[in-house]
């Protein structure tokens, strides 16, 4: 059994975590501590205690994982508390604020034999594990271009902001999903050209990025913005025999939002109008098109992989190395921002 912990008890640690860990019978949660308790809008979990009290959960001896779900600016100083009680540590995505901070930390747990890494659950969306069959499968021959989607039309959100935060740009907050995807699969880019704005000015957020990493031959692009009324596809494949679309994201965090959790069958599952298209010639020179039925995804896949590493002593999924890569893609696409 792993005991684990969570710092913080907000829509983190309640809709993207928990619905999932509670499904798992070798994971058992012992302690949530509730940093802001005036304002806690979810609602208990029998045989969950909850404290006010972080020494509680720092200094009790069953809990072996303590997950941090809090806001970016305290993930760095919680890690490090955590790793300085002898706990291992989760932590919410964008891991930290800076590479020196990930590069510390990383140090700290590998002194201390523990294990620490990001919660990079987008690893395990349905239209990226989709996407990698297809590309493995081979039909569309060899890969040129791959292009990422996640956009919004949510032009209230960089209206409202009047200042420039690098750790809470629109990159960090929502590249860090779909960069993850990227170096999971694809490993370290030969290079990276980078198209990062603020389209309200100087001086406002970034609401829009377009990212393009090269290997070879291959370019993946990873583009995002808020003002986007009609989204485009999620991902688009070209490879020189053919190509594949899927219009449609992931269905895990649709179906949170609306409180429908993994426990029912058809959780986060797509129908038949949500699978991507495949295009492609096959040797005698035909033409195919057909629709390809959905991997089913599961954000707890991540819980999995850490109880065989933690338990088990089997090699981390999510590595430091692809952390640290992140981090630093991160702020080399900020860095001129103002």
């Amino acid at each position: 059994m792993l005991t684990i912990g969570y710092i913080g008890n907000g829509k983190s640690t309640n809709r993207y975590h928990l619905p999932f860990v509670l499904q798992r019978e070798n994971i058992k949660v012992k302690t949530i501590y509730r940093r802001n308790p005036d304002r806690d809008s979810w609602g208990r979990i029998a045989g969950v205690n909850y404290t006010s009290d972080l020494n509680e959960l720092l200094h009790d001896e069953d809990i072996q994982l303590i997950v941090v779900c809090t806001k970016h600016d305290s993930h760095y100083e919680y890690a490090k508390l955590v790793l300085e009680h002898n706990k291992h540590c989760l932590v919410e995505k964008p891991f930290m604020e800076t590479s020196e901070q990930a590069k510390e930390i990383f140090a700290l747990a590998k002194e201390k034999g523990l294990i620490i890494q990001a919660y990079q659950n987008r690893r395990f969306d349905s239209d990226f594990l989709t996407v990698q069959k297809v590309m493995e499968e081979g039909k569309v021959g060899e890969l040129l271009e791959v292009e990422m989607h996640y956009d919004y039309y949510r032009p209230e959100v960089p209206e409202s902001a009047d200042s420039f935060d690098p750790a809470s740009s629109f990159l960090y907050g929502h590249g860090c999903h779909t960069l993850d995807q990227v170096i999971s699969y694809f490993g370290k880019p030969d290079h990276i050209h980078y198209d990062v704005r603020q389209l309200l000015g100087q001086g406002r957020m970034n609401d829009y990025f377009d990212l393009d990493l090269y290997y070879g031959t291959l370019k993946v692009s990873v583009k995002s913005s808020y003002f986007r009324l009609k989204e485009r596809p999620s991902f688009v494949v070209h490879g020189k025999n053919g190509c594949f679309v899927k219009e449609t994201k992931d269905r895990q965090e649709e179906h949170l939002k609306l409180f429908y959790m993994p426990d029912n069958k058809d959780f986060g599952i797509d129908t038949i109008k949500h699978y991507g298209v495949l295009s492609y010639i096959d040797d005698e020179g035909t033409i195919h098109e057909e629709k390809v039925t959905s991997v089913n995804g599961d954000y707890g896949i991540v819980y999995d992989d850490l109880y065989e590493a933690i338990i088990n002593g089997k090699a981390k999924t999510i590595t430091d190395e692809q952390t640290l890569l992140q981090m630093e893609i991160l702020e080399t696409g900020v860095k001129n921002l103002k």
